[in-house]
Order: structure tokens, then sequence, then C-alpha cells
């Protein structure tokens, strides 16, 4: 079956602009995998293991022994005050039955100021602003310090634009000051 002059004119026009908006489809295609390539490569990203640093470092690991010697000898102290207050109430279930009415009300203010005390202490040492977060601030804090510097001094010599702790304790640790958009993004709210 043969095509006559005019189809065959047709055809070879539609061919034409099929192939000439399939290549402009590719060529456009090939640049925007270029482009996206180009800007993958400008931002640099890398993650590093900041709990792993840090217990490979003596004196963090020392800092954290004295920090566990402490805890622990902390915790068997308030546990002997709990210990006294548990025999302040045993003998105080065992007389109650032989106490006035007055004796009995100062015996359990006895045992609740006890309790008081007792978990007053316990706040004071391992409260949020208790001494052990205290004392970690003092020991832990100047070391962490350094590895965050010394994350920032290799992020900005190697190139790197963000660099995450992939244990994710941290989040991001370092970020190129070119892209923290929080400045636009208030413009953009009038602020």
């Amino acid at each position: 079956m043969a095509l006559g002059g005019h189809q065959q004119i047709k055809l070879t026009t539609m061919m034409k602009q099929v192939f000439s908006f399939g290549w402009k489809k590719a060529l456009f295609a090939l640049l925007l995998i270029m482009g996206s390539t180009f800007s993958a490569q400008a931002q640099r990203i890398a993650c590093v293991d900041v709990g792993k640093i840090l217990e490979s470092m003596d004196d963090y690991r020392a800092a954290q022994d004295e920090l566990d010697q402490m805890t622990s000898r902390w915790r068997q102290e308030i546990a002997q005050e709990y210990d006294k207050i548990k025999g302040m109430y045993n003998r105080y279930q065992a007389e109650q039955v032989l106490m006035s009415d007055e004796a009995r009300r100062q015996r359990e203010d006895e045992i609740m100021a006890k309790e008081k005390e007792v978990r007053d202490l316990q706040n004071s040492r391992f409260g949020p602003e208790g001494l052990l977060f205290k004392r970690r601030q003092e020991m832990v804090r100047p070391i962490q310090d350094r590895v965050y510097a010394a994350i920032e001094e290799y992020a900005q010599e190697r190139g790197y634009d963000f660099v995450f702790d992939r244990a994710g304790n941290a989040g991001m640790i370092f970020s190129n000051p070119q892209f923290d958009k929080t400045e636009d993004v208030m413009r953009k709210l009038g602020k």
C-alpha cells in the first residue's frame, strides 16, 4: 500500500515534529539532570558519630567514670534515707494503737517531713538544675565543645555545608551560614 505524495509530505512533517519535540524534551531532561547533579555537588553533606568520638577520648571517659561514681554514691545515700523512712513508718504502724491522736499526728508529720527532705535532696542532686547536671556541664561540656569545634573546623576545611550527628542526639552540628534562609522567610512574613 503506497502513500500518495500529499500523505507522504504530511507523514514526514508529522515525524519531524515528533522528532523535534522528542529531541527538545530529551535535551531538557538532560539539562535538568545535569543541573540537579551540579546543585547536589554544590551542597556537601557529612555525618559523624559524636558518641563514638567522645567515647574514644580519655578525658571524656574519665569524666563519665567520675560522674557515674558520684551518681552511684548519691543513689545509695538516698536509698538509705528512704530505708530510714520505711523504718519510721513501720515503727509508727506498730505503735500507733498505743498513741494519742496528737502523738499520731506528730509522728505522721515527722514521717512526711522526712519524705519531703529526701525528695528535696533527690531533686537537688538529680533534678533539671541539680548538682549532677551542673557537674556534668562543668566536666563534659568543655570536651563536647572541643569535639564540635573540631567538626566545624573539619567541615570548613573540606568544604562541607552540613554535618549531622549520625546517632541523632545532636541533630545538625554544622551548617554553612549561606544556606540559612531564616531572614528571607522573616522578610516574606513581613517581620
